[in-house]
């Protein structure tokens, strides 16, 4: 991966993943919990959002390794599930409208570039801008889905955690302490022929073709 594409992908992967958190403190707010309000997080400045390691170091590791999924996140928003109104319930609401915001941004650039009806062109301007939407639906596309995976404390495993009695769902978020570790680990190394870059390259293929991508 050249340098151009490196800062392309950072240049999108950090407003993607900023909108991603406040969407979260947004949607929490709106059911009840002012604290991403009140620290200042509902805000589009990307200073309040950059985690120096899952907004640079983690996506400028994969690229390094070669990984052919390359994704990042933000500096996660506070919320307080005792201020929400219906506890896990809300709490779920809260976690899927990040991955939902991703989504929609891959949708709106998806758009535009079926909407521009983009041509083989020897014009740069339009070329780099073909490349910037289509590198917007990807990166957002592959956010969703990867926030969506059942492993705490990613998005998803609030949603699973609606399926579990409240002793058990709490057992299991309790594993967002080395969620992490468990993800780089699926990530650098496949058991029994399961690799979770190809699950996430697959799914996200899988997506691309929905949008016609």
């Amino acid at each position: 991966m050249s340098l151009a594409d490196i800062l392309i992908w950072l240049i999108i992967l950090i407003p993607s993943v900023m909108l991603h958190e406040v969407a979260h403190g947004f949607v929490a707010d709106k059911l009840g919990d002012p604290t991403a309000r009140l620290m200042g997080r509902l805000t589009l400045n990307p200073l309040k959002h950059i985690d120096p390691v899952m907004t640079i170091l983690l996506p400028l590791m994969l690229i390094v390794l070669r990984s052919p999924v390359v994704f990042g996140g933000a500096k996660p928003v506070p919320v307080d599930q005792f201020n929400l109104k219906e506890g896990r319930k809300d709490m779920a609401i809260v976690s899927l409208s990040g991955p939902l915001t991703n989504v929609l941004l891959a949708i709106i650039a998806a758009f535009i570039i079926h909407l521009l009806n983009f041509a083989p062109s020897a014009n740069t301007g339009l070329l780099l801008l073909y490349i910037v939407l289509q590198r917007i639906v990807q990166l957002n596309l592959l956010l969703a889905i990867f926030n969506m995976l059942p492993i705490p404390p990613l998005d998803g495993s609030k949603l699973f955690a609606l399926l579990l009695p409240e002793r058990d769902a709490q057992s299991y978020l309790g594993l967002s302490n080395i969620g992490f570790f468990i993800i780089f680990f699926l990530l650098a190394f496949p058991i029994g022929g399961f690799s979770l870059s190809d699950l996430l390259t697959k799914l996200l293929l899988f997506a691309q073709s929905l949008l016609g991508v």
